[in-house]
C-alpha cells in the first residue's frame, strides 16, 4: 500500500536502509563510550521518538530513558529562537551522564538551551546524538558528538521529523515540496 503522504515529498535524502545501518553504528559507538556508565538517554519530543527508540535498542549498555518536550518552531519552518519547555524531566539528573537525543541539529537554539538547562540541574556530562545535522543553519556554537547524517538546507521530514505534526511516520528522510508549506500558511 502506498503511503498517502509520499506525494508531498520532493525527493528522498536518506533511505530507510541507510538510516537502519547508521543507527546500528551509532548504537555501537555509544555502547563503547558508555560501557559501565548507565547513561540516561534523554529524548527531545516529539521529533526524536522514532530515532531514540531505535538508538536505545542498538546501544548494548544498561541505560535509562527520559523525555523532555520543548518548542521553538510552533508549526513554522524555521526556529523562532525562543525555547519553551512544554514537558519537563520527571526524574533527578544530578550526577548522571546524559545522552540528549535530537532529531535534527539546525539553528542550535534548542540544544544550546538544553545543555545549559541540564548542567544547572546537575548533569555529570552531556553528550549530544542527533539523527540529522544541518550546519548551514547554525546560529549557536553547538556541535553534536554523534551525527547520523549531514543534510543540506532543505525542509526535511520523516522518521520522526514533521511539518504540522505530519510525515513523522515516513520510514526515510525526505525533502518536503515547497508548495506544501507555502500554501498552508
Amino acid at each position: 500500500m502506498r503511503n498517502e503522504l509520499e506525494g508531498d515529498i520532493l525527493k528522498i535524502l536518506v533511505t530507510e536502509e541507510q538510516i537502519k545501518a547508521r543507527v546500528a553504528e551509532l548504537g555501537e559507538e555509544l555502547g563503547r563510550r558508555f560501557q559501565d556508565k548507565n547513561p540516561l538517554f534523554l529524548g527531545v519530543l516529539k521529533g526524536s521518538f522514532v530515532f531514540m527508540a531505535d538508538l536505545v535498542r542498538a546501544c548494548p549498555v544498561r541505560s535509562d530513558v527520559e523525555f523532555i518536550a520543548v518548542s521553538s518552531y510552533q508549526n513554522a519552518t524555521v526556529s523562532s529562537g525562543r525555547v519553551k519547555i512544554n514537558h519537563d524531566l520527571q526524574q533527578d539528573i544530578t550526577g548522571r551522564n546524559l545522552v540528549i537525543v535530537e532529531d535534527i541539529l539546525d539553528s542550535g537554539n534548542t540544544l544550546a538551551f538544553l545543555k545549559d538547562y541540564f548542567l544547572t540541574k546537575g548533569a555529570a556530562s552531556i553528550t549530544i546524538a542527533t539523527l540529522l545535522d544541518k550546519p548551514s543553519r547554525r546560529e549557536k556554537a553547538v556541535t553534536a558528538d554523534f551525527v547520523g547524517f549531514e543534510v543540506p538546507d532543505e525542509f526535511v521530514v520523516g522518521y520522526g521529523l514533521d511539518y504540522s505534526q505530519r510525515y513523522r511516520n515516513l520510514p526515510y528522510i525526505g525533502v518536503l515540496k515547497p508548495e506544501v508549506y507555502t500554501n498552508s500558511r
